[in-house]
């Protein structure tokens, strides 16, 4: 049993039902909720002194909180989350939203990260807040390696796949490399490169580096790990976030431009939120994450909608998100990130298949 399901099964009907509109009606106002207000519009009839005493027994249980002297109640962060996983009744995505989103397959932009960025401005616009679409990495076989040094501390790999393309990139290697450690280095990853992809070639070195860590130079046991590490980071070409409609956030929060302007700060630290938002590991469906759950939106205490999207394979190679304020429309939000996600996958498959 999870934790909301079983703080909500200690709750009576009407706790319950108290606890609902006032999330719902904080989501939609972002305004605290008197008793009074609610007496008016809970199903059965009771006293606003009886509903206050409710909204205390809330409090105490960290579900509701006080942000002024007033009496007035907005749920916290722990009382969202107990919403969203054991109260919220997810929406269906409206006819007009889905005609939005797939349009974006219609259209004839060149290359997946035009059509992508298309996808991310849609969802931005449909949902008001701000939308990440984290592009897939290059998978294509390789076909061979090359590293050339460029300068004491700067070198060139050079990556040609089995699709005839070919990338280079300049890196910082290893302190101490020279020409023939490089050379060494290449010719150990020709020796078991061809045919694999960069990340099944890595892993397989990662053995081989365990099984031959003896026989293997220093040196060019640096370069393996370093460079290999070095093509793994985010914010690569292939490996691309995408960040549309930061301006609705101000829209959305004009009076609390400082915490705005904490996120637009933590929007640019693009690196971390690749590297948040690589969920092959946490598995696929939308993940919500509020405020303080998310490190990376911490200081501004955002909510972060995202969800994964696969390819032909049924393998995770990317994510979709909304992040705006914790009142965020959550029951609306999350189904069309979810829809979105699927789309995007169906656009990369689609792609695979022509």
């Amino acid at each position: 049993m999870s934790d909301a399901t079983l703080l909500l099964s200690e709750m009576n009907d009407r706790s319950r039902e108290v606890f609902r509109r006032v999330v719902e009606a904080y989501l939609d106002t972002g305004e605290p909720v008197g008793s009074r207000t609610l007496a008016r519009s809970l199903s059965e009839k009771v006293s606003a002194a009886t509903v206050r005493n409710v909204m205390q027994d809330l409090e105490f249980m960290g579900l509701l909180e006080s942000p002024h002297i007033s009496a007035g109640r907005v749920p916290t962060q722990a009382g969202l989350r107990i919403f969203v996983d054991g109260l919220m009744e997810v929406a269906q995505v409206t006819v007009a939203d889905r005609e939005m989103i797939d349009a974006t397959l219609g259209s004839n932009e060149p290359g997946v990260g035009a059509r992508l960025d298309r996808v991310g401005s849609v969802l931005s616009a449909i949902t008001r807040g701000a939308s990440l679409v984290l592009t897939p990495k290059r998978e294509a076989p390789i076909r061979h390696i090359e590293f050339v040094s460029l300068a004491a501390d700067r070198a060139l790999v050079v990556l040609v796949f089995a699709d005839g393309q070919v990338e280079n990139r300049v890196f910082t290697p290893p302190r101490g490399q020279t020409p023939s450690s490089m050379r060494e280095a290449a010719n150990f990853l020709n020796a078991m490169a061809e045919g694999r992809t960069i990340s099944e070639l890595r892993a397989y070195i990662a053995r081989e580096i365990a099984q031959r860590r003896q026989e293997l130079d220093i040196l060019a046991r640096e370069m393996v790990e370093s460079g290999l590490a070095l093509w793994e980071n985010a914010g690569e070409q292939h490996e691309r976030l995408i960040v549309r409609g930061r301006a609705n956030l101000i829209d959305a929060d004009a009076d609390d431009l400082d915490r705005v302007r904490s996120l637009f700060d933590e929007l640019e630290r693009k690196r971390d939120i690749v590297e948040f938002l690589d969920l092959a590991e946490g598995g696929a469906g939308v993940r919500i994450f509020i405020g303080s759950e998310n490190k990376l939106f911490s200081l501004s205490g955002s909510s972060l909608v995202v969800s994964p999207y696969m390819n032909a394979d049924r393998k995770i190679i990317g994510a979709v998100g909304v992040i705006g304020p914790t009142r965020l429309n959550y029951a609306r939000i999350v189904p069309i990130v979810d829809y979105t996600a699927q789309l995007v996958g169906r656009i990369l498959s689609d792609r695979g298949k022509g």
